[in-house]
């Protein structure tokens, strides 16, 4: 059974103290998972003790925010702390509760660590960098679990390769892959987009609606951008995570379901939980396995790795992956990370005329400073002006070189510009002009 808490070294920090152990002083223990678990001298119980004073299910424990709850199941001589008898209450780590006259200490427990994957590439995901393949081996022993896996990553890390990836080296593999993406659905539907609803529920509910969860149900559902959900829809996710039904809006019965959830985020959910945005069981419920994506300026080693294989997707030879074009690469802060990288060589290959040998690709991207104004060359980052002022500022300095750029790719066709920059020509020309990089026609004159 996988176990609570593995994770990544980036996210260890941040998993490792929603993790516990209850340990019997007599020997025998068992970890807290994304479950609640039972003690009790019954060998159905995930902890059981044989003492003639507990009793068939004496106690369950749950993890939660500060500490473990302990709640006593009607036992018949109690369940105690600190020299009290209690019903049910959260004790932080290090307490030591007595159940039957059995001692049970809570401890906190370290996060799984595993050493390095020795492969390169996980599914669709591509690195040599120690980030990467310690990302890996996390991955390869989580994909065939149906544990549910937490990714956070900034934009273009590769998020939902991740999902799609664990789904692919599971046993739902033939199942449905199901991807919502919880920032752009409106408040009002999201409970229909994830559950279902029936005819009529609402207005506009023109016939039945089956859900995202039933919709994947038998393979894997991926929640992207998870942090953007209402808190009102996170206790409703918990349960349907919990119990493996869903209640349709407007119906009178739940639906069960058999699907896996794999959510992801840009945002630092443990950060969302200490500010009360995010609930803290459904948070410990997905970070069963707890992930996060290098940006790609922390892994620039890995650049000739995915280079080569954006290549090898196009089904063309790069040659040697070296030169003034790696260096060009290397110099970037790729803010828009993997994903930007696809998209520089896209446009390289379409200003080269095809898939030439990577030496040879007219390859241009912003030799940018990385942030915090180290390294890179090109304008530095101006910290002295207000955020909103330093933005505009770069956005025009993006502005000029990409148009200077794909202007003189197209020997100083317009229309061939603006059809490769997929914008409006006459607001590629007025760019020109706002730029200095065109003049403008005099009154009179003809354009």
């Amino acid at each position: 059974m996988l176990t609570t808490g593995v994770a990544t070294t980036a996210t260890r920090g941040r998993t490792a103290p929603r993790s516990w152990i209850a340990r019997l002083a007599s020997g025998g223990q068992v970890a807290l998972g994304a479950r609640t678990v039972v003690l009790g001298a019954h060998a159905s119980c995930d902890l059981v003790i044989d003492q003639p004073k507990v009793s068939r299910r004496h106690a369950e424990l749950t993890a939660v925010g500060g500490g473990v709850r302990v709640k006593d199941l009607g036992s018949t001589n109690g369940t105690w702390w600190q020299g009290s008898r209690i019903t049910e209450l959260v004790v932080p780590g290090g307490s030591t509760i007595e159940i039957g006259g059995a001692s049970v200490r809570i401890v906190a427990a370290d996060a799984l660590v595993l050493p390095p994957s020795t492969k390169t590439r996980f599914g669709a995901l591509v690195g040599q960098s120690m980030a990467m393949r310690e990302l890996f081996a996390v991955l390869e022993l989580a994909a065939p679990s149906d544990a549910t896996v937490l990714v956070e990553g900034e934009s273009g890390t590769g998020k939902e390769l991740v999902a799609r990836a664990v789904h692919d080296h599971s046993a739902r593999a033939r199942g449905p892959f199901v991807v919502v993406d919880c920032s752009a659905i409106a408040e009002h539907l999201i409970d229909s987009h994830l559950f279902g609803h029936v005819r009529g529920a609402f207005t506009g509910a023109e016939r039945d609606r089956k859900g995202a969860f039933v919709e994947a149900s038998g393979g894997t559902l991926f929640l992207d951008e998870l942090g953007e959900l209402p808190l009102t829809v996170q206790a409703k996710l918990l349960r349907a995570l919990e119990a493996q039904t869903v209640q349709p809006v407007g119906a009178d019965k739940p639906v069960s379901v058999d699907t896996r959830v794999v959510a992801a985020t840009h945002r630092d959910l443990a950060r969302m939980v200490d500010a009360k945005e995010f609930r803290f069981d459904l948070f410990y419920r997905l970070a069963v396995v707890h992930v996060a994506l290098p940006p790609l300026r922390e892994r620039p080693d890995d650049l000739p790795l995915l280079v080569g294989a954006f290549y090898a997707a196009k089904r063309a030879e790069p040659g040697p992956i070296d030169g003034d074009n790696l260096e060009r690469l290397r110099r970037h802060a790729w803010p828009g990370n993997v994903r930007e990288l696809r998209n520089a060589l896209e446009r390289a290959w379409a200003l080269s005329g095809g898939a030439v040998p990577f030496r040879q690709l007219r390859l241009w991207v912003e030799a940018v400073a990385a942030p915090g104004g180290g390294g890179g060359g090109g304008e530095p980052i101006d910290t002295a002006l207000p955020f909103k002022d330093a933005k505009e500022r770069w956005n025009d300095v993006f502005e000029k070189r990409y148009l200077t750029a794909v202007h003189a790719a197209h020997g100083g066709n317009i229309t061939h510009a603006a059809e490769h920059a997929g914008i409006n020509r006459r607001h590629f020309r007025e760019l020109l002009y706002k730029h200095g990089l065109l003049e403008r026609p005099q009154a009179g004159d003809d354009e």
